[in-house]
């Protein structure tokens, strides 16, 4: 029996208009979505997927954008239809959060610093319902329970920055099912979370959508999340919907180049390559916009690109035969969590407890696990970013524990790191060429600016940017843009050992897949050595030659990243890898079943 349907999107378009164009972030959009069903928007960025979602909440900045046309039907259970681009501001307010909710991309930017978490979620309530204050922190405590937030009273009275990421987008979820809303909006809602809370995120959403006959519009880059959530699939490409159908039909089948590409770009969990295809392999657009096709299949491309075992085995022979160049030994890192009366730390928690490995030249060294379980800390540990608390670390057969700042100063020459987000760990005053050139300052690497601006070119030339870029300022960039910015501000130093926190977990899948390649490529042309931290283990898999899976800071297992994968040890590592979504026909097959045997 066919579903009642409860959204229709007609040749929508939204545009953003400046001084020289008109941009149509949104070209003639056309979906329907009916109660209990989820589309699935993929694309990457500037694709128009987060702006439809926008357009439908009516958040459209105006200036520089304005819904110009097509209508966007809303059919209420208790309102009617409704045209959400005609109605006025004051009507619409009735509708978002209360009928039609959404889940915004960064929930540390939606989220008030101000006001407690509590107070945010009982505002939503308060505003929309009949209900006491009293009767409101209830029913907000009660939601804080049911999106599996540990100790709800204790985070009732949280800040948001006191939470973790996956803790801090569960409140947003609380928050927007606060009202029982008809329509779901996820924009990115598991974007950087690890894949035990994100697998968590997508059987609570499930749960809630049984629960209320809800309609979700997911919108996100991680096709394998679409695989296990959607029942049907649209695929934006420059804010046009190049292809849409049930999510068997696309990925079993795709039609469009573009999605092609998108469904190759993801790292395989099968097979290792040597390099990642990207959407170029399969189209190319001329100078008059037109997609032109390449006409070889995946399989064709990607077998192409596969690293047999015996290929890597003689590699890894090379490698290991030489003398590490970093050796970790004890190393413990310690924070304090309470103090007593005149500040004196009464108790700790050990963030890195009593790590012991070896990274040999050459190598990518994949560090992964969830979220606390000090990876990041021990990276940074590890340039002494933050000082160990006990232990030993050896570079290049120096114990730098032991050494001054000025002299732990000058190695950071030969030691750089990319940071998780781009966009923070540069400054939004500085162009990105005088934000690359600034290190070479400081090392006096080359003779004069002159001479530095000539490098800063080379290097964005490097990472696929050039020259016209040079004074451009960060927020002109997209997400993958300012990463290779980051990239080149670390190669400017030319050094030997370079750590990736989380450098491609915000990025879409295509993007991902070019900044994957380029750090594989700019290794075997400079002989990097990498530590490559993530939690997402398909990317440290691809990544890795050894992999040291982390918890709860100390190593629950190490070794070869492909026996790690293929033959876990240990029931936590076993727990991550079950957690990823995959994205094979047999896991859709049986996410629908699943899906049907939830909604009967």
């Amino acid at each position: 029996m066919a579903k009642e349907i409860l959204l229709e999107i007609k040749n929508l378009v939204t545009e953003f208009r400046s001084d020289s164009e008109t941009i149509k972030a949104v070209n003639n959009v056309s979906f329907s979505l009916s109660c209990g069903e989820t589309i699935g928007i993929v694309g990457e960025s500037g694709s128009g997927k987060s702006v439809t979602s926008l357009s439908i909440m009516r958040l459209i900045p105006n200036p520089p954008g304005k819904i110009t046309g097509g209508e966007i039907i809303y059919h209420s259970k208790t309102k009617g239809t409704i045209d959400i681009t005609k109605i006025s501001e004051k009507e619409m307010r009735t509708l978002r959060g209360n009928e039609i909710a959404m889940i915004f991309q960064e929930p540390m930017t939606s989220l008030n610093p101000v006001f407690t978490c509590g107070n945010q979620v009982m505002e939503a309530i308060l505003l929309h319902q009949h209900v006491s204050k009293k009767e409101a922190k209830e029913k907000t405590i009660e939601l804080f329970k049911k999106v599996q937030l540990p100790r709800p009273e204790i985070i009732f009275n949280s800040y948001p920055h006191q939470l973790s990421g996956g803790q801090k987008q569960r409140v947003m979820i609380a928050m927007a099912m606060s009202c029982s809303p008809n329509i779901l909006i996820a924009d990115e809602p598991t974007t950087a979370l690890d894949v035990t809370v994100q697998a968590t995120i997508i059987d609570l959403m499930q749960e809630l959508q049984k629960e209320n006959d809800m309609g979700i519009v997911f919108i996100t880059h991680d096709l394998g999340v679409i695989a296990e959530l959607a029942d049907k699939v649209l695929v934006m490409y420059k804010g046009k919907v190049v292809e849409q159908g049930n999510v068997l039909d696309i990925f079993s089948n795709p039609q469009h180049p573009y999605t092609k590409g998108l469904l190759a770009c993801r790292p395989p969990l099968d097979k290792r390559l040597k390099w990642l295809p990207t959407v170029a392999d399969f189209m190319k657009t001329n100078e008059a916009g037109e997609i032109i096709e390449n006409k070889q299949s995946v399989n064709d491309i990607t077998e192409k690109l596969v690293l047999t075992k015996e290929e890597r085995a003689a590699n890894h022979k090379i490698l290991y035969a030489r003398e590490p160049v970093l050796q970790l030994k004890n190393i413990k890192t310690s924070f304090p969590v309470n103090k007593g009366m005149f500040g004196k730390p009464t108790s700790w928690v050990n963030a890195v407890d009593d790590i012991s490995f070896d990274v040999f030249p050459g190598e990518t060294l994949g560090l992964v696990g969830e979220s606390g379980c000090g990876k990041t800390t021990l990276g940074r540990t590890i340039l002494r970013l933050i000082e160990p608390t006990s232990g030993t670390i050896i570079l290049n057969g120096k114990d730098i524990t032991r050494i001054s700042s000025g002299e732990m100063m000058k190695l950071r020459k030969d030691i750089q790191i990319i940071f998780q987000d781009p966009y923070s760990s540069l400054n939004p005053r500085v162009t990105i060429g005088n934000a690359i050139m600034e290190p070479m300052k400081v090392h006096g690497v080359l003779a004069n600016d002159e001479e530095r601006k000539k490098r800063v070119i080379e290097l964005l030339e490097r990472v696929n940017m050039n020259e016209s870029q040079f004074n451009r300022y960060p927020h002109e960039f997209s997400g993958g843009q300012r990463q290779r910015v980051c990239i080149a501000r670390a190669l400017a130093l030319k050094p030997k050992f370079i750590i990736c926190d989380e450098s491609v977990s915000a990025l879409d899948v295509s993007v991902q897949a070019q900044v994957l390649n380029l750090l594989n490529e700019l290794k075997q042309e400079f002989e990097f050595t990498y530590i490559f931290i993530s939690h997402d283990l398909s990317v440290v898999k691809f990544m890795s030659d050894r992999m040291v899976v982390m918890n709860k800071g100390r190593i629950e297992e190490m070794g070869d990243a492909d026996r790690i994968y293929n033959n876990p040890e240990t029931e936590y590592t076993k727990k991550l890898i079950n957690a990823i979504p995959k994205g094979q026909l047999d896991d859709i097959k049986e996410s629908i079943k699943k899906k049907k045997l939830i909604l009967n």
